[in-house]
């Protein structure tokens, strides 16, 4: 079954996705394995399962507001009927790079690999980030003058609720559920690999630089970003290919050189088996240094 209702936006230069917004009342959608080059927001209202996200799995149920960048690949899997409402972007629609200053939402909501990337909404929350999806729904259906300014300014409020919403909850995971020893060692180990992601590509580095075992270091990796350090090192290279792919005009050589690649065609590889998509298509399909919102 198709969405119920679809409003969509079109680049006028080329035709392609720039902003959509749809509701839908089951799970056909998102049942399969996604990777787009636009941004998703997906507000599931009711339903229940698990979301495979890049190397992870997770439980969700009602009241949850998935957070998807480009080319991220998810599946949300139910037993039960889904209903919600989903919001996609290009990056050439609104780039969060550029605004991030404004709405901070770029490391919290997206490319963060050390967060969930969901948030979960208490009844007041979803009832306010569900008005602004009408709201949005409505500009759709009037089609005035200055339209794409109009969402871009909800979308905006909407994405900086969201990330006041993750940074609430993210203070009260940490301060509930890591404790002593082991708190250090997570934040020691996120300082590390944003330190040393681009010099450092293995786990048995981090684990050394942190003093541990790397059995030890895993185990407690596993168990509070539910993934492995080698996972953690590959997103974060990753994240910031992207972002030199999109925000510059270095060569795919330079690039993969400042992270830490002398052979650029073993980065490129690298880059495809982890994003699905060479460094030149991500760079074409995603608007390379376009698009001033």
């Amino acid at each position: 079954m198709s969405p119920q209702s679809v409003y969509t936006l079109l680049n006028q230069q080329n035709g392609n996705l720039a902003f959509k917004v749809f509701e839908f009342d089951n799970n056909s959608y998102f049942d399969h394995i996604q990777r787009n080059n636009y941004f998703s927001l997906i507000l599931v209202k009711r339903g229940t399962g698990k979301a495979s996200v890049d190397f992870s799995e997770y439980d969700f149920g009602a009241n949850t507001l998935f957070t998807f960048y480009p080319y991220q690949p998810f599946m949300l899997s139910t037993k039960s009927k889904m209903e919600g409402f989903a919001i996609q972007f290009h990056h050439d629609f609104f780039c969060i790079h550029r605004h991030h200053n404004e709405i901070g939402c770029n490391g919290v909501l997206f490319n963060n690999i050390y967060q969930k990337p969901f948030v979960i909404l208490a009844e007041p929350d979803q009832k306010k980030m569900l008005s602004l999806v009408h709201q949005i729904i409505d500009e759709m259906k009037l089609a005035g003058v200055q339209q794409d300014e109009v969402i871009v300014s909800y979308l905006k409020v909407f994405l900086i609720a969201a990330t006041r919403l993750k940074i609430d909850q993210q203070s009260i995971n940490q301060s509930t559920e890591i404790e002593g020893k082991q708190f250090f060692v997570i934040q020691k180990l996120k300082d590390e690999i944003e330190k040393n992601f681009r010099i450092k590509h293995s786990a048995g580095e981090y684990a050394v630089l942190l003093n541990l075992s790397s059995s030890a270091l895993a185990r407690i990796t596993k168990v509070y970003f539910n993934k492995t350090i080698s996972d953690m090192i590959s997103e974060r290279i990753i994240i910031e290919a992207k972002r030199e792919l999109y925000l510059t005009n270095k060569t795919i050589k330079e690039i993969a050189y400042e992270l830490g690649y002398e052979d650029e065609y073993y980065f490129s590889r690298f880059f495809k088996t982890n994003a699905d998509v060479s460094p030149q298509l991500y760079r074409e399909t995603i608007g390379f240094n376009r698009g001033g919102n």
